[in-house]
């Protein structure tokens, strides 16, 4: 069973780190791993200004230098790859690494970069429906069935894929507006915002949001993901309203604390070097799942 269901506290690596060689990359990858973090993860942007990857190929080559640690993307932008094709890269990725994908999943936030690569625009009301339509292909096809779907987005006709998934590959969406957090209620394995675009009191109305709609699909909410993207500058003092984590070992620890009391289960830890990855490790988390236990016995 994935380290990332249930309820107890884990923390990755990766996510929103930009502008890092393949060198690089691999260092922090490997480090994570070797330090027990629980999962790393790639961002989508191939149109770009400055360096990037395509995170399908990177937590590929990732999956055969690495051990244990979990592989996701954070999140894939749908707009880019027609779903049957994901479907088939995702399991393939699942299969290799020995079942440690995760596939977070995105409508679509950064028109200008589909526009520039001359691909579909959609409204928000088409990426939701878009969304829908995907995560029905996309479990479709990992079912090793024939599937057919005539969507208003995405269609597909008697398609298979072989093999099948050997499991049922977790997919949790970056979801902000109020469908797109209802459609993750709904059908998502987990939730993945950037608490630094929404906050704390923002986060907590989202989580409700995701929650009720969970029960109201006749879901057990207790087995959705809540995980989160934290852009942590440690011995740094950011800028307010910057929604980065910042300052001491101390008051670090009081921000992701309370990060967790929002009711995040994974906080996925945004720096860019081994260094800090081992300094989070040593001083900073093992204190972090302390007062969180501590708060949450007490409350």
């Amino acid at each position: 069973m994935s380290a990332l269901s249930g309820t107890r506290l884990v923390f990755g690596a990766g996510g929103v780190v930009s502008g890092l060689s393949a060198a690089q990359t691999l260092d922090l990858a490997q480090g994570a791993d070797e330090l027990g973090y629980d999962l790393f993860s790639l961002s989508d942007h191939l149109h770009s200004e400055r360096p990037t990857d395509d995170p399908f190929t990177t937590l590929s080559w990732l999956a055969g230098q690495t051990r244990r640690i979990e592989l996701a993307t954070n999140v894939l932008a749908l707009p880019y790859r027609p779903p049957p094709v994901v479907a088939k890269i995702a399991e393939t990725l699942d299969r290799l690494s020995g079942g440690r994908f995760v596939l977070g999943l995105g409508g679509g936030g950064y028109d200008a970069e589909f526009h520039a690569f001359g691909l579909t625009e959609r409204t928000g009301g088409q990426k939701i429906v878009g969304q829908r339509e995907a995560i029905t292909i996309l479990r479709g096809l990992w079912s090793g069935k024939p599937t057919t779907l005539a969507g208003q987005e995405f269609s597909v006709h008697g398609a298979r894929i072989d093999p099948p998934a050997a499991r049922p590959i977790p997919i949790w969406l970056g979801a902000y507006g109020p469908r797109a957090l209802a459609l993750t209620g709904e059908l998502a394995d987990g939730w993945l915002p950037s608490i630094g675009r929404v906050g704390l009191d923002g986060a907590r109305r989202m989580r409700t949001a995701v929650l009720t709609a969970a029960t109201r699909a006749g879901r057990d909410p207790a087995s959705i993901v809540c995980a989160t993207n934290v852009i942590v500058r440690l011995g740094q003092q950011a800028p307010p309203g910057s929604g980065v984590v910042s300052g001491s070992v101390t008051e670090v620890i009081d921000q992701l604390v309370d990060i967790v009391a929002v009711g995040f289960t994974a906080l996925l830890l945004a720096v860019p070097t081994v260094g800090e990855l081992e300094t989070l490790a040593r001083d900073v988390l093992p204190a972090v799942r302390a007062q969180a236990a501590a708060r949450t016995a007490s409350s």
